[in-house]
């Protein structure tokens, strides 16, 4: 899908019902009511609620974000299986989402500080028409996210200098997973951590941006 393409589902896409699942009693929750504002004030309906959520219970949602606040450990079963577009940043529940292997520090993990990504596949409209190579992302050093995704994945970014990283990629519906799971819609994997969206620059809220409108494309009802 091309970058003009993208902009034009764009249009459809500010109608959408999204649903983060954050723990709201969490000191960092207020990022993610920050990101509900942000998401909100770009046209979009977005719900939060608390990491116990069913999955089964859900209706009239166009996009689930899954926020790294949650303890993944508490979360319902049923998310795997969900045929929504599905958009996370918490690595410790990559592995339950059939997204990566199982092994912490190696299949998925989160670097301490850095702020800067290394753009591998430019020509995808993920990377935002960004250009390939070094791209700052953080106003400051902090977390990041990463994970390593099944062959069916596309990856956009790695974490600089660590090339098995990823922190970008995302699977098409239809996509091997791992665990030979296909994915039953859109599934990605952003950098972020609990705290760090309101640490992001332009060019890593035109990422961020970029990645809700490709999650949407395609996949309003009706």
């Amino acid at each position: 899908m091309s970058i003009c393409m993208l902009t034009a589902n764009s249009i459809f896409a500010k109608s959408a019902n999204i649903m983060l699942v954050s723990q709201i009693k969490s000191l960092s929750a207020v990022t993610d009511f920050a990101i509900q504002k942000h998401l909100q004030n770009l046209g979009y309906d977005v719900q939060v609620v608390d990491q116990t959520q069913s999955p089964n219970q859900i209706k009239n949602i166009d996009l689930v974000i899954i926020s790294s606040t949650v303890a993944s450990k508490n979360l319902k079963q049923g998310w795997r299986q969900l045929a929504i577009p599905l958009l996370t940043w918490e690595n410790d529940y990559l592995d339950d989402l059939a997204m990566t292997g199982k092994r912490s520090d190696t299949d998925f993990g989160e670097v301490e500080k850095d702020r800067h990504l290394w753009m591998v596949n430019a020509p995808h409209p993920l990377s935002a028409n960004l250009a390939a190579g070094t791209l700052n992302v953080y106003q400051a050093q902090a977390p990041m996210s990463w994970g390593k995704p099944g062959l069916g994945a596309t990856i956009i970014a790695t974490i600089y200098g660590q090339p098995e990283k990823p922190a970008i990629w995302a699977y098409e519906k239809g996509a091997t997973m791992d665990y030979e799971t296909v994915a039953p819609a859109k599934r990605m994997m952003f950098f972020l951590n609990n705290d760090t969206f309101t640490n992001l620059n332009p060019d890593g809220v035109k990422l961020f941006d970029t990645a809700i409108i490709w999650l949407l494309s395609h996949s309003q009802k009706g």
